[in-house]
């Protein structure tokens, strides 16, 4: 079993900015595909960012640009840097750990964008 759990959400004004955390137990986190999906009201989960074991990243086409998606595999962290946020990017986000096809959730950690 793996623990992931989120941090850093909160409330920030349009056009601010915001970095999440997500920390996963296991000694083999490097071997570990991990990523971001968020979860608005009335939606459905969708995905946000993910970055794979060798570093490879890839990024919803709404958050292209604005967010990054980083690993430490010392720290067993992944982090989520946000820039110039929207309204529509308020939800709760989640953090994916996924290994074998196995996936492991938080969760969540509520970011909210509103003046």
């Amino acid at each position: 079993q793996v623990q992931v759990v989120e941090s850093g959400g909160g409330l920030v004004q349009p056009g601010g900015s915001l970095r999440l955390s997500c920390a996963a137990s296991g000694s083999i986190f490097s071997s570990y595909s991990m990523g971001w999906y968020r979860q608005a009201p009335g939606n459905t989960r969708e995905f946000v960012a993910r970055i794979t074991t060798g570093g490879s990243t890839n990024y919803a086409d709404s958050v292209k640009g604005r967010f990054t998606i980083s690993r430490d595999n010392a720290k067993n962290t992944v982090y989520l840097q946000m820039t110039s946020l929207k309204p529509e990017d308020t939800a709760v986000y989640y953090c994916n750990a996924r290994i074998t096809g196995i996936n492991f959730w938080g969760q969540g950690t509520q970011v909210t964008v509103s003046s």
